[in-house]
């Protein structure tokens, strides 16, 4: 009866304290991560430990590794974030952006700092695009459980706060507590349903 309030109150949106939990933290980080322009291309992990996340992972640009991190740190519950992200070499564009003496086109000296990071990001969103199917599958795997989480936090009968979500190859991968079986299978069929997802497996406990 108590579990059955607490996921009342979540759902009504007091989710302060349960947002507040390692696994909420996780799945809030996660779910900005794959929501984001300039870095949902990109692998990233994130772990958190008593509030403390770690983001790691290989990313093409330094705006991305900020922007990443930014996010991180501006999660509600968050009370520091440990970087062990590793910057890989840019695309061309991004060191034409920084040297100012190797002639760089004008629009690209003319541009604010705003429009640099845009551009950045862009630049590493099609290399990551146009390059072979490990790329394809991430982006595609992060814009999936981007997809998964939100319609899962959209259901008034689903506690999406408690439930993780994963991708890998379109293969959708749910983790957490719940409180009836007829919420795990709502949640199993939200997934399933979402466009571009091949399978679901469900690792969802029943908490009655």
């Amino acid at each position: 009866m108590l579990q059955r309030l607490a996921v009342l109150v979540c759902a009504a949106g007091l989710t302060v304290a349960c947002g507040q939990s390692d696994a909420g933290i996780t799945t809030a980080v996660k779910s900005k991560l794959a929501a984001d322009d300039t870095v949902k291309a990109y692998q990233i992990d994130v772990d958190t430990d008593k509030r403390v996340v770690t983001l790691a992972g290989d990313v093409q640009t330094t705006v991305a590794k900020d922007q990443a991190l930014k996010l991180a740190r501006e999660t509600d519950g968050v009370r520091d974030v440990v970087d062990k992200l590793r910057v890989t070499e840019t695309a061309p564009t991004t060191g034409m952006l920084d040297r100012g003496n190797d002639k760089p086109d004008s629009r690209d000296v003319d541009i604010d700092a705003d429009k640099k990071a845009k551009a950045t990001g862009e630049s590493a969103g099609r290399k990551t695009a146009e390059a072979a199917g490990k790329a394809g599958a991430v982006v595609t795997d992060a814009a999936l459980t981007s997809a998964v989480k939100s319609k899962l936090l959209a259901d008034p009968d689903v506690s999406g706060l408690k439930i993780d979500v994963d991708t890998t190859n379109g293969v959708v991968t749910l983790r957490g507590d719940v409180s009836t079986k007829a919420e795990a299978n709502e949640a199993v069929r939200l997934a399933r349903t979402t466009e571009g997802v091949r399978d679901v497996v469900s690792k969802l406990r029943v908490r009655g």
